[in-house]
């Protein structure tokens, strides 16, 4: 058995930098298969917990079309834009990083992962920028809110749910941010086994996080300019 598990990973590396396999998995392929669904449920779960944010942002919405419509007028669509021409860009490199990881190429993938992460550095950079501007404005529920009387209370759900779902992207991205330095550094010192599947794995976290913003970006900033 030992002999067996030794040649699968030997042909799994080629020779290289060899690949470490968990007690309970009979080859590579079956490891990285089990890592690659892990993350996928776990992003299934994340799913639904915003797309429960969607669907109240929907039912506010209908329920305050005019209100919601003033309401994103005094987000920063140029600020929202930039952000988001920042994500997909950092997307672009975290592929280029899966990729280099596959070849093993560890100081291209670290290369790679370190732009990622600088990415999403200056995106929370601008959207923490943004937050200071609209608490300037006194758009801040609870903390500080003013508004026109007769859109009031729809113009603060909406910055109720803008806050609320901004800010938990805001989370993720961080978290994102963290594992995706950990990683380049790890690599830069090819001090890590299994980079290319770890890689993907984070990759795959990654690429949630824009499209939760992909999404997130019309219904905030578009309302009202469409």
């Amino acid at each position: 058995m030992a002999q067996t598990r030794a040649a699968a990973i030997a042909n799994a590396t080629g020779g290289q930098t060899p690949i470490r396999l968990a007690a309970h998995f009979d080859d590579a392929d079956q490891q990285r298969a089990a890592a690659t669904l892990g993350m996928w449920v776990f992003l299934t779960t994340e799913t639904l917990f915003f797309g429960a944010l969607f669907f109240a942002y929907t039912i506010a919405r209908s329920a305050y079309p005019d209100a919601f419509a003033a309401a994103s007028r005094h987000t920063s669509v140029i600020l929202g834009t930039t952000n988001t021409a920042i994500l997909l860009t950092s997307s672009l490199f975290m592929a280029l990083a899966v990729r280099a990881a596959a070849m093993r190429a560890h100081r291209l993938a670290a290369a790679m992962l370190m732009v990622t992460a600088v990415l999403g550095l200056s995106f929370a950079g601008i959207k923490l920028t943004e937050y200071a501007l609209e608490y300037r404005e006194h758009l801040v529920p609870v903390v500080d809110f003013a508004f026109a009387p007769d859109l009031f209370r729809g113009a603060e759900l909406f910055f109720w749910i803008y806050f609320t779902s901004t800010g938990l992207h805001l989370v993720h991205l961080l978290i994102g941010i963290a594992l995706v330095s950990l990683f380049a550094w790890r690599a830069y010192r090819a001090e890590v086994v299994n980079l290319a599947t770890k890689v993907e794995v984070v990759g795959l976290y990654w690429h949630f996080v824009d499209v939760v913003w992909i999404f997130l970006y019309p219904l905030l900033y578009l309302v009202a300019r469409a």
